[in-house]
């Protein structure tokens, strides 16, 4: 299992269009790609678990990766965070 912690920079956090690219790049993936905020933890291939956490600038993630394609996906998903969140 992998995991990654991203602060989100962008002004307006995590809304609906960046949450919709997130969930197509993950969604790539075959292994379970999950999403915590706080206490909150929800299946990243979801929009709507990931609009539920409500994700503002300044806030930090934790994204696991647990699946064969692990390595990759945390690869792609953090060059992902990095250019657009």
């Amino acid at each position: 299992m992998k995991e990654i912690k991203y602060v989100i920079k962008d002004e307006v956090g995590i809304h609906a269009r960046p949450a919709g690219l997130f969930v197509k790049a993950a969604g790539k993936f075959n292994c379970m790609i999950k999403m915590k905020k706080d206490t909150a933890d929800v299946d990243a291939k979801s929009i709507l678990g990931i609009m539920s956490l409500g994700v503002k600038k300044g806030d930090e993630i934790t994204i696991t990766f647990d699946g064969s394609d692990e390595a990759e996906a945390s690869d792609t998903i953090t060059a992902f965070l990095v250019e657009n969140l």
